[in-house]
């Protein structure tokens, strides 16, 4: 008989809790945290720009709504006002002149953004569907318009030629299409299954009725994203305005800010349509400023659930 032999285990090593300094570097994600003092360098260093971004607003802000007397002490701008003082808005939009560049404003931002919108989704689902007629050609001169602009002279030769000097429609059409959004929207509605759109041909839709029946409302994302770019181009263009327009009845809030504002022309009784006595000038030019800011900060909440996904569709071009 042959002897069984047995085999002692060795004891299973001292499990040893965690010390405080092992818990604090926990994995993230797969990525062990850094030291505090980094965390805290990071900390300071993010925290100082944040203070540089938001400073100039905070500055704008209360200098539009400070009393004059502070205005004065400070020597134009105020970082905190003493007490609220809203006469700088209430001169502005008085009925003057810049209330009426900001109708104007709004009007053409509004009216520009629909036309654009609407012919550069027509132009981008032509370029998307194979077998459209001169696509291709078509497609080579966006792409060329995108890498070689006409010029500043041809382009007012050509508006004064067509009869757009003097007139709002200058501050839209010459920029109502633009080539990078089109590539965009056509590279969205590529993406869109050819099976979905033929389903609808069998059904009997026309080429009208699948654009507007089908595409747009699965393109609301990108739509909402080119949307945002057409308005905030034209809610801060001016220099169109500079040179199409002679008639200052006709300026947009942007020409007005540059000339009342950046070129420290003083605003006066006539300009804003108030008898009174006048707030400060730093006061009524930061007042404008706020104005010029605030319809474009309104706007962005609304779209902002579209922008990320939005944006991630115009990254991937073709």
């Amino acid at each position: 008989m042959s002897a069984t032999r047995t085999v002692e285990r060795p004891p299973n090593p001292p499990v040893t809790p965690p010390t405080r300094q092992r818990r604090g570097r926990r994995l993230v994600l797969g990525t062990p945290l850094p030291p505090w003092y980094v965390q805290v360098a990071k900390a300071l260093v993010l925290g100082i720009f944040c203070a540089l971004v938001i400073a100039p607003f905070v500055a704008i802000i209360s200098t539009s709504i400070a009393p004059r007397d502070q205005i004065s002490r400070a020597g134009g701008l105020v970082l905190w006002p003493d007490a609220v003082n809203l006469d700088a808005y209430r001169s502005i939009l008085s009925g003057g002149v810049v209330t009426q560049a900001a109708l104007i404003s709004v009007g053409v931002t509004v009216v520009g953004t629909a036309l654009s919108l609407f012919t550069s989704c027509l132009l981008a689902y032509g370029l998307s569907r194979p077998g459209s007629f001169a696509s291709r050609p078509m497609l080579l001169i966006i792409l060329f318009s995108m890498l070689f602009s006409a010029g500043i002279i041809p382009t007012y030769l050509l508006v004064r030629g067509v009869g757009l000097i003097d007139t709002l429609w200058a501050l839209i059409l010459p920029t109502m299409i633009s080539g990078f959004n089109v590539v965009v929207l056509r590279s969205f509605f590529m993406n869109i299954p050819d099976e979905l759109l033929e389903s609808a041909r069998i059904d009997g839709a026309g080429e009208w009725r699948i654009f507007s029946g089908i595409v747009i409302p699965l393109s609301k994302a990108v739509l909402a994203v080119i949307g945002l770019f057409y308005a905030v181009s034209y809610w801060n263009a001016y220099f169109n305005a500079l040179i199409y327009l002679n008639d200052s009845g006709l300026w947009p809030l942007q020409l007005v800010l540059r000339t009342y504002v950046i070129n420290e022309t003083a605003l006066s009784n006539t300009d804003l349509s108030v008898a009174e006595n006048l707030p400060a000038q730093p006061s009524l030019q930061m007042a404008i400023l706020v104005v010029s800011l605030v319809p474009i900060l309104i706007v962005y909440p609304f779209l902002q659930r579209h922008f990320a996904k939005g944006m991630m569709i115009g990254a991937v071009k073709g």
